[in-house]
Order: C-alpha cells, then structure tokens, then sequence
C-alpha cells in the first residue's frame, strides 16, 4: 500500500521497532569492536551553538531602519519570522525540544533588547542581554556573543576596524571592547566560557592598490581590542577568516593568512566557517594542523554553495569529513561547534532542526568508526583500511541514531518534522 505524505509524517517509529533495530545494529557494530553505548555518550557530552539569526533571518532588534550590509543576504520569505526577542526565545525553545543532546546559544550584539532606547553599538552593556542569559540558564544552557559589525551607518562603507578613518576605527573598536565585557558576563554567569567571534565585513569588490594597510590597520585595532585580559573560565576571543563575499569578491582585509598568523601570534581561537573557502575546498584538513599552533578553535558549520551562500547544513561528504577529523583526532575537546546559516525559504525552525541533527549525526557517525582503522593504517596494511572504511559506509548507523533520540526524549525519524509542522499552523502562522 503506498503512503501519502501525510501519512508518513503522522508515523512516528514504534519503541519496538527502534529498539529491534538498535539491537541488530549494536551486535554489527559490536563486532568490528565498536561500543555503541559508549558513543551515544560521548555524543550527549559534544554541545552545538545555535546561531539566533536563523530564526529572524539576520535582522536583529535594534530597530534602526537599517537593513543588512556587509555581503550578508538572506533570501526567501516564508512566513513565521521571529519579531520579538520573545518570539525568537520561544521558536529556539521548540527547535531544542526536537534536537537530541544539551546545547548552547549563539548571540549577535544587535539582538540586546534596548527598550524604547536608541543605544548605539558603543554604548551596550550586559543589562541589555540579561534576558538572554537568564533564559540560557533556566534551559541549563552555555552562550556565545559575536560583536556586529555590519548593518550600520559607521559600515556603509565596507570598512570597519580597518577603516581608513581613526573616528569609524575607534567606534568598532569600542563595541568590540564592549561586547568582549558582556561575553564575559555571560560566561561568568552560566559558569561556561563564552566565546566571542570577531567578524567583520572589510573588503573590495575591485582589485586594490594596497592590500597591505589595511591589514596593519586591522592588527592594530585588533591589538586594542585585546589589550585588556580577561578570565578564560568566562570568555575565549576567536577570529574568523573569510575569502570573499558580496561586495568585497576581490579583496578581504581579514583573510585566512591574516588570521591564522594573528591567531597562531597572540594564541586565539581561530575560527573556520566550512563557507567561507572556495566552494569546492573542504575544511578538514585545516583543523588538525591549525590545532597545532593554536590552543582551540571555533568550527562554523555551514554549506557554501555559490560564494558564501549559508545553506542549512546536509548530511554530506564534506560535514562527515570535518567530524571524522575532530574524531579520529581527538580534537573535540579543542574545538568549540557553532551552526551559521539562514534560509527563509523554509520553516525557519525545521532549518534550525535539520542543520543540528545533521550536524550531530555526522558526529555519531565518527565516533562509530573502530578502531581497527588506526590499527590498519599503523601497520601499513592500506588495503584493510580501504576496505573498512568502505564497509561502515553500509552499517546501520541511522539505528543507533534513532535510539540517541529516544534516550534524548526527542522525535526520532521524521516526527519532528510533524511536530514542527504543528508549531508552525498554532504559532508561526498568526504572526
């Protein structure tokens, strides 16, 4: 009998037929020594940031009137948009009861509740985030913080900490200051380090003159905004690279060299967004050997399709290679996972659900391999590696996945989408 769509959606996987399954898959697993149990443990441990954005599609709740710059589009009009920072907190509540695992929020500066109050982004200070934090820590949550240095007047012209002017120079430099103190907070206060991601938008859409001033004038704001120490318990500072955008296709101030070298020199989290290389480059390769000149770093999940384009994370070859790295490496506990992507095209929070469980499934993925494969490929034997490999490829990993999510009493299989559909008719739709 064929099923409608409807149909489908409406069957969620019996406990009977999930732990049936579970079973079989954890005797395969068992026998080329691979401890199911143990690795849907260590995946509860492993936190994903939750990019706010996704849900407002970048716009944030300044309400200055000034739309998004800085190579940052968001396309699509789906209805349902978060308007209110209540609203956003209520559509992450409904997205972290279908994603299996305790995780963490991460959070723009221009998302401060400022009230009726115009404050600029010099002027924030952590009263205007308490909201936020005190939410993160009744869902025993950690959070991070990004500074926003884009959709503003002082960013029109493409140029920020890099700007040929010491006043619009001098302005970035003190809302990074300041936010650097509110991630503090934030961190102090839900007893997790807070990372702060330092992003900015500076670049040419033409072939320079000099690509060299820039960048200095960047080191030395950068120099400024760092001078000042704080406690590592509460905030870790992160710099992130990118190779283009829209706007800025031929020149970036702040490009994978300058900040690794930044990163590797001052000893900060470098952080490297799967999108922001050539769209055909993977990032795998680059963890493990960054992570042997700097102390962690801050992965950004994302999928570039054309340019920096931000698509919902899929369960593809190149999300499977980064995990596979951080795993076989043991580099989890140095790398800090975020998602940053925005699609309006789709229900806001099924894009929120879909980029973490894969995310997340990928990582289980990873910690299912054995450990036969370093044997083989210590002893030389390349052929055993090779054919291993190409055996978990057909091993029933999606049952062990659907038993994490039962033990996380969150949807397994496809019910979380009718969960989401539901939100969607009782909530979404009457905004």
């Amino acid at each position: 009998m064929i099923k409608t769509l409807n149909q489908i959606l409406k069957m969620p996987k019996s406990t009977k037929s999930i732990d049936e399954s579970y079973q079989l898959a954890k005797t395969r697993y068992a026998e080329i020594g691979v401890d199911t149990e143990a690795a849907m443990a260590k995946l509860a441990t492993i936190p994903i940031s939750l990019h706010c954005w996704q849900g407002d599609d970048v716009g944030g709740f300044e309400n200055t009137g000034d739309g998004l710059s800085g190579g940052i589009a968001v396309t699509g009009n789906y209805p349902g948009k978060a308007r209110t920072p209540d609203e956003l907190r209520a559509d992450l509540d409904k997205a972290l009861s279908l994603i299996p695992g305790k995780h963490r929020l991460n959070l723009h500066a221009f998302y401060g509740e400022f009230g009726d109050k115009k404050v600029d982004r010099n002027e924030i200070a952590p009263e205007h985030f308490q909201n936020w934090i005190d939410w993160a820590k009744s869902n025993g949550m950690g959070m991070d913080f990004n500074p926003t240095n884009f959709a503003h007047p002082k960013a029109a012209d493409g140029f920020t900490l890099s700007n040929t002017k010491k006043e619009i120079r001098d302005f970035w430099i003190e809302h990074c200051k300041r936010s650097r103190e509110i991630s503090a907070v934030m961190g102090e206060q839900l007893g997790s380090p807070c990372v702060m991601n330092m992003w900015i938008p500076d670049g040419y859409k033409d072939t320079p003159y000099d690509r060299v001033s820039p960048r200095q004038r960047l080191s030395d704001s950068l120099d400024e905004i760092y001078a000042k120490d704080l406690n590592p318990a509460h905030m870790l500072d992160a710099v992130e690279c990118k190779l283009f955008g829209i706007g800025s296709e031929s020149y970036v101030v702040g490009s994978h060299e300058f900040y690794m070298g930044y990163a590797m020199k001052n000893q900060k989290l470098l952080c490297l967004d799967a999108g922001h290389f050539h769209p055909t480059e993977g990032i795998a390769d680059k963890l493990g050997t960054v992570l042997m000149y700097v102390p962690e770093i801050l992965l950004h999940v994302s999928r570039g399709v054309r340019w920096d384009s931000d698509h919902v994370v899929t369960l593809d070859d190149a999300l499977q290679s980064i995990s596979a790295e951080l795993v076989r490496n043991d580099l989890l506990s140095r790398t800090h996972i975020g998602l940053d992507f925005f699609d309006a095209s789709i229900n806001r929070i099924a894009a929120w659900t879909i980029g973490t469980r894969n995310t997340l499934k990928s990582l289980l993925m990873a910690l299912l391999e054995p450990a036969a494969l370093k044997e083989a490929e210590a002893n030389g034997d390349l052929t055993t590696r090779l054919a291993l490999m190409e055996e978990l490829k057909t091993l029933p990993w999606g049952a062990v996945w659907d038993r994490y999510c039962e033990t996380q009493d969150v949807p397994a299989g496809m019910a979380w989408l009718d969960e989401t559909k539901k939100y969607e008719s009782e909530v979404l739709s009457k905004r």
